[in-house]
């Protein structure tokens, strides 16, 4: 009697945690699926290293850390005393180069004017020996002198040939060693705020090495993850909100890059359970237009939330608290 009296109890017990299942999911069906996902982040940007393209001396550092700089603004200096030397060197080597072309010409001259008289001369012993005045002999040695006269005009125009290269080659070093001065001023690739100082002056750096780390003000964004069910109804260029701890602010941005690939994710994914937890990572890029008017503000480093409209919910207004005002500064007084 007790062993079916338990029983009984049992099988009360499954039903009910049954019927309580279905209410909880019947309740939990109601509300539809979620119009926006938010996730924890932090205001980033890219990083530039501005390094140096020549071997030398930092002669001066025009930027300290924390500085906004636009793109072309100067960063450094490289000492060119030397290359200054190398180009005088190099300059020196054209005007020679070139000097040695101008007396390829003069002797080109000169040996046309030989070839054209032994010409003459030749033709002139020819006659004579038709006419019966002059000899074989004769007219051989002529043959020979314009011969000869001849193949010198084909090497001194092979020396000219020669010698323009040479001007050519050593034009080629004067511009290089101009390219490498123009180089020794390192100027800023994109705009933003200097993050690292890397080199002082009097340091010797070498070809390639960083002397500023800069953060690029032209890609702000936040970086977020959402599981696999939300990030499925994530889409490139959706609506997006940003708002940052300790501030009463939201920050327009919109989604501009999924990653492809799941975050925290086992080589094998074999369950459900597993796949369900799998989280992705998602950029919410901020407009560049309000960048550009709070450039002084913009800081990376500062956390906050990401909100994210989901597919599906165009038709939904934003939650209190993230709805924007027509012209949202990123400071207070902007």
């Amino acid at each position: 009697m007790k062993r079916k009296l338990s029983i009984g109890f049992a099988v009360l017990g499954v039903i009910l945690a049954g019927v309580a299942g279905y209410l909880w999911w019947q309740a939990s069906q109601s509300g539809g699926p979620p119009a926006f996902a938010r996730a924890n982040g932090r205001v980033e940007a890219d990083l530039v290293d501005v390094a140096t393209e020549i071997t030398g001396r930092i002669a001066v550092m025009h930027v300290q850390e924390g500085e906004l700089v636009d793109a072309a603004d100067p960063i450094a200096r490289i000492d060119t005393k030397s290359l200054q030397a190398r180009l005088d060197r190099a300059r020196a080597d054209v005007a020679a180069a070139e000097g040695q072309v101008a007396q390829a010409r003069a002797v080109i001259d000169q040996n046309e004017a030989a070839l054209k008289f032994s010409q003459v001369e030749l033709e002139r012993a020819s006659t004579l020996l038709e006419r019966g005045f002059g000899t074989q002999e004769a007219v051989d040695s002529r043959r020979s002198d314009r011969d000869a006269d001849r193949a010198t005009l084909a090497a001194a125009r092979a020396s000219l040939t020669a010698a323009e290269r040479q001007v050519d080659a050593a034009r080629a070093v004067v511009l290089e060693i101009e390219t490498q001065i123009a180089d020794a001023q390192i100027v800023a690739p994109v705009r933003g705020r200097v993050l690292y100082r890397l080199a002082e002056p009097g340091e010797v750096v070498a070809s390639g090495a960083p002397v500023v780390t800069l953060v690029d003000l032209s890609r702000v964004y936040m970086e977020v993850f959402l599981p696999t069910a939300l990030a499925a109804r994530v889409g490139i260029g959706a609506e997006a909100r940003i708002s940052l701890d300790g501030i009463n602010l939201v920050i327009p941005a919109h989604v501009s890059f999924v990653s492809p690939d799941a975050q925290f994710t086992p080589e094998t994914v074999e369950t459900q359970d597993v796949r369900a937890d799998l989280m992705f990572r998602i950029r919410l890029r901020v407009n560049q237009d309000l960048i550009e008017r709070n450039i002084d503000y913009v800081k990376t480093g500062m956390r906050g939330t990401g909100h994210i409209r989901l597919a599906g919910s165009d038709d939904v207004a934003w939650p209190d608290g993230l709805t924007l005002t027509p012209r949202p500064p990123l400071a207070a007084g902007d």
